[in-house]
C-alpha cells in the first residue's frame, strides 16, 4: 500500500500482496486474511466501500482518493462519482468484457489514472440506429461482448436523477442488455418509486439496483475469482 501512494482497493491488494517477494503466506485464506488486516485501526483506515489508506498518509492523500473539507462539495461528488465508474470498469475487464465511459468522463480521476486510461474502449460501438447509439454514448459505464454488442450497462446515480437514467434504460429495451442503478443505498426507495411508474413497465424486470457497498464487494471478489483462477493447472 505504501508503494502504491498509501491506498488501494481490497481488489488491488488481493491481485498484488501475494506476490511480495520473500513473504509466505501461512493460511489457506489470504483474502480473508488481508479483509481482517487493513480493518486494523492501528495502520489503516477506510477511505470509502472497498478503498483503504494508510493512517500514516491521512494527511498526505491526493483530494480525489480521501478530499478534505476545502474541496468544495461538488467536487467531492465529482470524486465518488467517478470512483465507481472506476471499480466497474475493472470489473467488466476483468470478466473479459470491452468497457467504455462517456467521453466527458474520460479525463476524470480513478486513484492514480483516468477513466479514460483504465477503460478499453476509445471508440463507441455502432451497434444500432444513431439516435439510439448516441443515448447509449452518455451512459455512465457500459460493457460491450465479443459481438460487439451492449451487455451491460450502469448509471452512477449519486447525486442526479434517477429517472433520467430509466429513460435511458427504455430507449435500449429492444436489446439483450442488462440494466443497473448504482446509488447508496438511503437511494433504493427513491428508485422502487421512479421504477413504479407505468413508463418504465416494459424494463420493471430488468432493471437492478447495486449499492456501493456490493459495488466494492462485486470489485474485491472478482480479483479474488481471477487470481484463483491464474493459479490453478487445467
Amino acid at each position: 500500500m505504501e508503494e502504491n501512494g498509501g491506498y488501494a482497493t481490497l481488489g488491488f491488494l488481493n491481485q498484488n500482496v501475494l506476490k511480495v517477494p520473500s513473504v509466505e503466506w501461512k493460511t489457506k485464506t489470504p483474502f480473508a486474511s488481508i479483509r481482517r488486516i487493513v480493518q486494523d485501526e492501528r495502520f489503516f483506515f477506510k477511505v470509502k466501500p472497498g478503498l483503504w489508506a494508510l493512517l500514516s498518509r491521512k494527511d498526505k492523500l491526493p483530494p480525489n482518493i480521501f478530499p478534505t473539507a476545502s474541496v468544495p462539495k461538488q467536487e467531492r461528488e465529482v470524486f465518488n462519482h467517478s470512483y465507481y465508474q472506476g471499480l466497474l470498469v475493472e470489473i467488466g475487464k476483468l470478466k473479459k468484457y470491452e468497457t467504455f465511459v462517456p467521453s466527458q468522463d474520460k479525463n476524470k480521476r480513478f486513484l492514480e489514472k483516468t477513466l479514460g486510461e483504465i477503460s478499453s474502449q476509445t471508440d463507441f460501438y455502432e451497434f444500432g440506429y444513431d439516435h439510439i447509439v448516441r443515448r447509449a454514448k452518455t451512459v455512465d459505464v457500459c460493457w460491450f461482448n465479443v459481438r460487439k454488442m451492449p451487455n451491460t450497462l450502469f448509471e452512477v446515480e449519486h447525486s442526479t436523477d434517477i429517472q433520467n437514467s430509466l429513460l435511458k434504460f427504455v430507449e435500449l429495451q429492444d436489446y439483450n442488455t442488462n440494466f443497473f442503478i448504482v446509488a447508496d443505498r438511503a437511494r433504493k426507495n427513491e428508485y422502487a418509486s421512479k421504477l413504479s411508474f407505468d413508463a418504465f413497465t416494459p424494463i420493471k424486470s430488468r432493471v437492478q439496483f447495486l449499492d456501493y457497498d456490493k459495488v466494492s464487494e462485486w470489485h474485491t471478489k472478482t480479483f479474488e475469482i481471477v487470481n484463483v483462477e491464474n493459479n490453478l493447472i487445467f
